[in-house]
């Protein structure tokens, strides 16, 4: 997809047209995200605002190069990475984003649950059940087009929240500043992981393609496609990720325990500078952040495993609703999971940090192979490209650092065998394409 690919649409006809990357969006702009964002700045005040800008401009390119792919081959990205590359491959990127998305799905319905048994009647083991019901229905009812307008409904709703709380939470702008330079404070690993993770992350690199081919956009569509991923990751997401870290730098840094933190107590740190209704507030925000992720998020591992079964990727095909229904009423079950939720979802991100450089590199791969695609990238995306796959490269491997020097445990253990596992087909995979590439370029320079 060059830049001049396909006719120029005007903006009225762009605007009407938005959606996969606000699906994308949604689950980006998630509770996850956003207990990542809070802790890194309860924990570390500014110093990793750099983080935030860097994750959304990331999380921009990530989702072009998905998008990108899509719209060359009018493919999910399981059939293109098994028609190129083999059933294995294929079988591992399934595995891959069915633990990360299956882990995020039962921590974000604990968080749906858990929030509206703060905020309703009822507790949260009655929520769990109510969500995963409403979740089952409205989504075997309406499939991808319930889960795009419900994610353009609440997520508009939830960047605007936050924006009219810079209004109100003091920010000081020397240290903002500050925070613009690259460092990461001693234990701040996860943190950067977690803030970075919510922007470029398996479930939504992968999801993307799916969402695109449901559009039905070619790439005649190709300004069509770049607008959205500008209005929805770059403004939306950005605008989001922002805000919500300076107001938790500028109002939880020093006033809080950040250890542990929970949302009761990040709410209540609010109220000095809030106001009485901070907690409420902060809760219907939370909320509505977990709410437009719960749709989206549930869709990606039914997409993979539907694609990789040859079953059509719509309700239409009665296996994909009936998986679909499967997957939302299972998900109630998270709210059984014990402890904090704000922690467990930054450990969420974390955990889809490991396993995203691998559909990162895959992407890549297909994008640079000519029998895949027509139009290669340029060298500018392309090193766009690396550095993306660079960072979170190199974050996941500092979660893993961490949790291995915090000592081993059943979780933490599984984590690190399944890193390794993912690292060793990742070398595995960029190893043959650049062979590919050279005994290619052999054979040309053989043949001239």
């Amino acid at each position: 997809m060059s830049q001049s690919t396909g006719k120029q649409h005007s903006l009225s006809e762009k605007i009407s047209q938005l959606g996969p990357t606000w699906l994308a969006g949604a689950i980006a702009a998630g509770p996850a995200s956003m207990a990542s964002l809070l802790s890194g700045g309860a924990n570390f005040g500014y110093a990793l605002l750099w983080v935030v800008v860097i994750s959304a401009i990331f999380g921009a390119l990530a989702q072009y190069l998905a998008t990108k792919l899509a719209l060359e081959t009018n493919e999910g990205l399981i059939k293109t990475v098994e028609r190129r590359l083999g059933t294995k491959w294929a079988w591992l990127l399934v595995a891959d984003v069915v633990l990360v998305a299956g882990f995020a799905q039962l921590v974000i319905m604990k968080t749906v649950a858990s929030v509206s048994g703060l905020l309703m009647p009822f507790g949260a083991e009655s929520w769990g059940v109510i969500w995963a019901v409403f979740l089952t229905v409205g989504l075997a009812g309406g499939g991808y087009r319930i889960a795009e307008i419900g994610a353009k409904v609440v997520v508009t709703g939830v960047v605007l929240a936050f924006i009219a709380s810079l209004f109100v939470v003091p920010i000081d702008s020397g240290a903002a500043v500050s925070g613009l330079f690259p460092t990461v404070p001693i234990g701040g690993a996860i943190a950067a992981a977690g803030i970075v993770g919510g922007a470029v992350h398996v479930t939504i690199i992968t999801m993307q393609t799916y969402t695109v081919k449901a559009r039905g956009w070619t790439q005649s569509d190709a300004d069509i496609a770049r607008f959205d991923i500008s209005v929805s990751m770059l403004v939306a997401f950005g605008v989001f990720s922002i805000a919500t870290f300076l107001v938790a730098a500028g109002a939880l840094f020093g006033n809080i325990d950040a250890q542990g933190l929970q949302a009761i107590g990040a709410a209540q740190a609010l109220e000095p500078i809030a106001g009485s209704f901070a907690q409420r507030v902060f809760l219907i925000g939370l909320l509505g952040a977990a709410v437009s992720t719960l749709g989206g998020n549930t869709l990606v591992p039914v997409y993979v495993i539907a694609d990789k079964l040859t079953w059509e990727t719509n309700v239409e095909d009665t296996r994909y609703r009936v998986l679909l229904a499967g997957t939302a009423l299972v998900s109630g079950a998270g709210v059984f999971i014990p402890g904090a939720f704000l922690g467990q979802l930054v450990l969420v991100l974390a955990v889809g940090t490991v396993g995203t450089p691998f559909a990162l590199a895959l992407v890549l791969v297909l994008l640079n192979d000519s029998q895949t695609t027509g139009d290669p990238p340029s060298v500018a995306i392309n090193i766009g490209g690396i550095a993306v796959f660079s960072v979170a490269s190199i974050l996941a491997g500092n979660f893993v650092i961490s949790q291995i020097t915090s000592g081993l445990t059943l979780l933490s253990g599984s984590v690190l065998l399944f890193a390794a596992v993912i690292l060793f087909a990742t070398i595995l995979l960029i190893g043959s394409h650049l062979r590919a590439q050279l005994g290619d370029a052999s054979t040309t320079a053989i043949s001239e």
